[in-house]
């Protein structure tokens, strides 16, 4: 591999932008938010952007004009434009798995080129694009049917991480186009009572499964495979499962042995990552959710947010800014979290999603010298659906200990025509933000109880536990409606902000071999559990457990 292919290294401490940071941290740190409103009537313009259908407000962060120059020095001393750039040009910029990361290259204009190994890439996903609207249509035009001769009605997507977070976020997010006669289901637990569960009330001769694995032998995603065609076959016969089972694998082979005909394989690549691969062959159950033209949509949305992080100033860059903002946060403050808060049901499984993209990706503590890193890399995300969420965890935000900067998210124009319903939602996103940033002083609750009547020493007595200290930091970010095109950037929006935060951090985002260890140690322990082989010598806790296991179980 060519030393220009790869990302250099830059340990970001070392650089001036981090020390002079540091500093401006040490000087500007007791500075609220208040504080910043009234020293700068421009704030708010200064700290927002618009991009497309997309409005970010990011003037309620603890940041003033010089910390967001000294973040943007930051970006340019590592040589950020340079990375983003051998990214979308297929550099192999994944150099632990010797590989390219061209995501970005599954929602490419058909007649672009993007080369891996001097091969355009982009004739290969157009493609496979073409052959899924082709299966698609097939289920438009009714032509496809089950064995018995039934029209297909329901489709069982079984795979996991990657292959199943994306596809059921998307789905459940775009639940208002999808197509009326098809329901989506998603199977990932290797727990059985996932699969049962979905294939409870489920027919043979009307349901299709979509076995997502990129090798066809993750462990998961076979044994539920396995399972769904042991569960069809008490119907069907053996040569019914081509008429049942579909693969996105580049497999071919394990595929067919499984029982799955050729032409109903879609392939996809190595230099697609499992958490970003979504818009790839992966995203078939999205298409059979909401057809060809909306999955299309979701596309050039993606493509749209691609254009913009590549070709934009960081100044003026959406996700760059994300990204140097959740840096400060976390390597100058000292926040180990942040919380991803939409406000639309449809979006609940959005901060699940994330966490797997962003966690995943930059849970790492290996620099891209191989030198352990001196720095914290990765957030924590976790959230939920607003306004479930303010009966849930809001109160440690507005009266916890910790410093937890929080991304709301809100589409102004509403999937559904309960349009009061909505004006509540957004009502109770903007007030949070609010309160987040303000929060409520102890004279202010001292006059509140005042007008309550009650005497001054309960007031004396009650008053600390109402003072609110406010100073939360918020992102807000407005999406005019939430289609398959605003999706589709929002999930390129974030993607492109894990980027630039590994880049940052001087990391490879893109292995995943924190993933492997238990699962490894998980295929030794299974036949000691059956009996199958002898136990072997582990940890007293671990041996202690599987006795027990083994002493209890009925099977």
């Amino acid at each position: 591999m060519n030393h220009k292919d790869i990302l250099e290294n830059h340990n970001p401490t070392k650089t001036r932008s981090w020390k002079k940071l540091n500093d401006h941290y040490q000087n500007s740190k007791n500075k609220t938010l208040k504080d910043h409103f009234a020293e700068d009537n421009n704030r708010v313009n200064r700290f927002s952007l618009e991009v497309d259908k997309m409005y970010l407000d990011y003037s309620k962060n603890l940041i003033d004009k010089t910390t967001m120059e000294l973040l943007y020095d930051l970006a340019e001393e590592v040589n950020l434009v340079d990375g983003i750039e051998k990214m979308f040009s297929g550099a192999f910029i994944n150099k632990t798995e010797n590989r390219a990361v061209l995501h970005t290259a599954l929602r490419a204009p058909e007649g672009a080129t993007i080369e891996v190994d001097g091969e355009n890439v982009v004739p290969q996903v157009h493609r496979v694009l073409t052959k899924m609207k082709t299966f698609v249509s097939q289920f438009d035009q009714g032509s496809w049917k089950g064995f018995s001769g039934k029209e297909i009605t329901d489709f069982v997507n079984i795979g996991i991480g990657g292959s199943d977070l994306g596809p059921v976020m998307v789905c459940e997010a775009l639940r208002p186009f999808h197509h009326p006669n098809r329901r989506v289901h998603f199977v990932s637990n290797i727990d059985g009572a996932h699969l049962t569960k979905t294939l409870d009330g489920l027919d043979p001769e009307t349901t299709l499964f979509i076995i997502a694995s990129k090798t066809f032998t993750t462990i998961e995603t076979m044994t539920n495979a396995r399972s769904a065609r042991d569960w069809f076959l008490k119907a069907g016969n053996q040569q019914d499962v081509s008429k049942h089972f579909i693969a996105l694998s580049t497999n071919t082979e394990k595929a067919v042995e499984f029982g799955i005909d050729l032409e109903n394989i879609f392939e996809f690549w190595d230099w697609v990552g499992g958490r970003y691969s979504l818009s790839s062959a992966i995203g078939m159950s999205i298409m059979i959710a909401i057809g060809a033209s909306h999955f299309e949509e979701l596309l050039a949305g993606m493509h749209a947010m691609d254009t913009h992080f590549r070709n934009t100033s960081p100044n003026q860059n959406m996700p760059v800014i994300l990204a140097l903002l959740g840096i400060w946060y976390t390597n100058f403050f000292g926040s180990e979290t942040e919380a991803v808060l939409p406000y639309d049901q449809d979006l609940h499984y959005l901060a699940m999603y994330l966490q797997q993209a962003s966690m995943e990706s930059n849970g790492k503590s290996v620099d891209r010298d191989g030198q352990q890193v001196t720095y914290d890399t990765g957030t924590i995300i976790w959230g939920e659906a607003g306004t479930n969420s303010q009966h849930s965890f809001f109160q440690l935000l507005h009266q916890g200990t910790r410093l937890i900067p929080c991304d709301f998210l809100l589409p102004v124009n509403p999937n559904h025509d309960l349009k009061h319903h909505h004006n509540l939602l957004a009502a109770n996103a903007f007030a949070q933000c609010e309160a987040l940033m303000n929060g409520k002083s102890e004279d202010e609750v001292k006059s509140e109880l005042q007008g309550q009547g009650l005497s001054t020493a309960e007031i004396e007595e009650l008053a600390p536990y109402k003072v609110f200290e406010g100073n939360h930091p918020t992102n807000m970010i407005l999406l005019k409606q939430l289609t398959p095109y605003t999706l589709g950037s929002l999930i390129a929006l974030y993607e492109h902000k894990i980027f630039v935060q590994g880049y940052i951090w001087n990391i490879f985002s893109f292995d995943q071999f924190g993933v492997e260890l238990g699962k490894a140690l998980a295929k030794k322990l299974e036949p000691e559990i059956t009996g199958e082989s002898k136990p072997e010598n582990h940890d007293a806790s671990t041996n202690a457990l599987v006795s027990r296991f083994k002493e209890w179980k009925k099977y």
